[in-house]
């Protein structure tokens, strides 16, 4: 008999050991599982239910990232982060939800441009894309053609990859046009280019340069915000989803000239429009601990209600809200199923 997978073989310890059973003896146990079983005996001894299904959801999560189903992990740091339970694996608390038309074209530049790897797509009725994802690095990009609720809405994304030169290259052999090439005089002091895909898209795209990234690593994508009054920006993030500011660098005049802001494991980035980077109001894919209580909170900071809290098909207790700005945040609530 095949051997099975160390999910399916921890998934039976604990469904018999809640019930004060024996598991049938494996042929081939998995060398992870005693050290995963023993976790599952504390697990049994808990009072709480809902904690014990946390836990198992937890557990069968790290024998899946054993097994190199989940997304690759960057360090120490992200493989902690990407067993968080509350967020769907394979996707960071943060991800640019990107609604062009036609989307499988889009999904074809993002393979060509960035190497990106198609994870998911779901094509409607029509033959439309309702819904795609395509892995960059260690992040993600969701994609949608929309519809007359969601309509098309480009946004602005900073890629960090491994050769800025090469990617900005491929881009636009892929059909892009330059805002500039790569240069090691950009203000960050990163190597950077700029360019603007032809469904309106901006890509800034990154290498780190004088300076080492902490042993979390570096997130592949973060979405970047051109926002107006984007001061407003930062406690607003801060009171719905609990993030926090990793550096705000303002002007003397008290305008935001940068900001990185964090929501779990993942960073998106602001400053105030100005010049050719204008306000494009976006689609962002967030996973948080509590659905209601972020969407509530969201409501509380001056955003309106897109779509109440519910419990989504495709797992996921679900939820929209639309900011000040006019960007739409899908929060979201992995529930393991």
């Amino acid at each position: 008999m095949a051997k099975r997978s160390l999910a399916l073989q921890l998934d039976e310890v604990v469904q018999w050991m809640l019930v004060s059973l024996r598991p049938r003896p494996e042929e081939t146990p998995d060398r992870e599982l005693a050290s995963l079983t023993r976790v599952a005996q504390v697990l049994r001894e808990l009072p709480r239910e809902e904690f014990r299904a946390a836990l198992k959801s937890d557990l069968q999560r790290r024998a899946s990232m054993s097994e190199g189903k989940a997304a690759s992990a960057v360090g120490t740091g992200e493989a902690k982060a990407s067993a968080v339970h509350y967020q769907r694996p394979g996707l960071t608390a943060i991800t640019p939800y990107i609604i062009v038309r036609p989307a499988a074209q889009f999904m074809d530049f993002l393979k060509s441009a960035f190497e990106g790897v198609e994870r998911m797509r779901m094509p409607a009725p029509d033959g439309s894309i309702m819904h795609a994802e395509v892995a960059i690095g260690n992040g993600a990009i969701e994609v949608s053609d929309g519809n007359e609720q969601y309509p098309t809405a480009p946004a602005a994304v900073h890629l960090y990859v491994d050769d800025p030169d090469a990617t900005y290259a491929r881009t636009l052999q892929a059909g892009a046009t330059s805002f500039y090439a790569p240069t090691d005089d950009h203000p960050s002091g990163d190597r950077w280019g700029a360019v603007k895909d032809s469904f309106g898209n901006h890509w800034y795209i990154a290498k780190p340069r004088g300076w080492t990234p902490g042993p979390e690593g570096l997130r592949s994508v973060q979405p970047y915000l051109h926002l107006r009054e984007a001061h407003k920006m930062i406690p607003f993030m801060e009171t719905a989803f609990g993030a926090e500011a990793l550096g705000v660098h303002k002007s003397p005049q008290g305008t935001v000239l940068h900001a990185t802001m964090r929501i779990g494991n993942a960073t998106l980035e602001i400053d105030e429009a100005h010049g050719e980077y204008q306000p494009m109001p976006c689609h962002l894919h967030v996973y948080v601990p509590d659905t209601d209580a972020a969407y509530a909170r969201a409501l509380q900071a001056g955003a309106t209600s897109i779509e109440a809290p519910r419990n989504a098909p495709y797992g996921d207790r679900a939820a929209g809200v639309k900011d000040a700005w006019g960007n739409s945040w899908f929060i979201a609530t992995y529930l393991g199923r």
